[in-house]
């Protein structure tokens, strides 16, 4: 009877054994169906990263990496090219294979202005002029009759030019001051200017030549205050950005010194002649009328610049600007 017994109990274990064994395997299975979902979920995920690529390349290029890829050797610019092969990055694989190896892109993220004032290291820009104050280079050649000095273009830190001596010419005040002052050749050509008027019957005087840079600081600064720093710089040179420091610049007005500096000059037969005449002497009327939005001043009729009678012909026959006739072909040390 034991025997039956123990074999009923070991018959017992062994289906509920059996029972729980299957219990055991039958949970990860219920499991399995609920992990499936996982790879349903995955091409979900996985899009994600792809999506944000391709907004990258569609969008703008960050400068960090315009920056790499302008940095990368010829073996990899082949790279770049076949990635340009897409409608976004064209522009970036422009960028990497042109000649200029400035990292900035030339267009689109940045203004045209901007991206021809950094498109060379010699020059300070391409093919297009630039004034503005957003970008500053300092000229190499200060000391050249030649130098073109604005709103982007400026002078040394503290230049002062070499040879400044007094012109003799009237002047509408009787103080030895600096403002008197212009360098050496340009004083030589604006006696024989005075001389030129003189026999044409026009009595003209000088009001203000060189002006140091710490003088223009005041008087930008003055007229800040008056009038707002948008006005003053329709009118008024940042410091380092004034012609007068070059001493290749003069104000002028008739002997009397009636509407000197002021708008009123405009209509004088002191102005109508310099504007006709003054060009065979070497100089120019710096700022003409309606070429504001190019020089970045008024028109000033009294503000004579001297460039030397080749250039200064050349730009009077073609009624055009400094700005427009050197375009970025100006030499600048940063």
């Amino acid at each position: 009877m034991r025997k039956y017994v123990v074999t009923f109990i070991v018959a017992v274990l062994i289906i509920a054994g059996g029972f729980l064994a299957w219990d055991k395997y039958r949970t990860p299975a219920a499991d399995g169906e609920v992990v499936e979902k996982t790879p349903a979920l995955s091409p979900q995920k996985s899009s994600q990263p792809e999506t944000s690529v391709s907004s990258a390349v569609k969008g703008t290029v960050s400068e960090s990496t315009t920056k790499n890829q302008g940095s990368q050797t010829s073996s990899n610019q082949p790279k770049s090219g076949e990635a340009g092969k897409s409608t976004g990055q064209t522009q970036t694989a422009k960028n990497v294979n042109s000649k200029n190896t400035d990292s900035k892109p030339s267009a689109g993220s940045k203004s045209d202005s901007e991206a021809s004032a950094k498109g060379s290291s010699k020059t300070g820009g391409k093919k297009e002029f630039v004034n503005t104050y957003s970008v500053e280079h300092v000229v190499s050649n200060p000391e050249s009759t030649n130098v073109l000095v604005n709103k982007t273009y400026r002078l040394p830190a503290g230049y002062v030019p070499p040879d400044l001596v007094y012109p003799n010419v009237p002047f509408t005040f009787s103080e030895k001051v600096d403002k008197r002052k212009m360098r050496k050749e340009a004083a030589t050509a604006l006696e024989k200017l005075f001389a030129g008027a003189k026999k044409d019957g026009v009595s003209l005087a000088g009001v203000s030549a060189y002006r140091s840079e710490s003088r223009q600081t005041t008087l930008y600064n003055n007229y800040v205050k008056r009038d707002g720093v948008k006005a003053a710089d329709t009118y008024s040179a940042r410091p380092g950005h004034s012609e007068h420091q070059t001493g290749l610049t003069i104000d002028v007005s008739g002997s009397t010194g009636k509407c000197a500096a002021e708008s009123c000059f405009a209509g004088t037969k002191e102005a109508k002649w310099l504007a006709s005449h003054a060009h065979e002497y070497g100089f120019i009327v710096r700022y003409p009328e309606g070429k504001d939005s190019i020089t970045g001043y008024k028109y000033e009729p009294w503000h004579l610049r001297y460039i030397g009678t080749k250039i200064a012909q050349t730009v009077a026959s073609r009624s055009t600007t400094l700005e427009q006739y050197f375009g970025s072909s100006i030499p600048v040390s940063k």
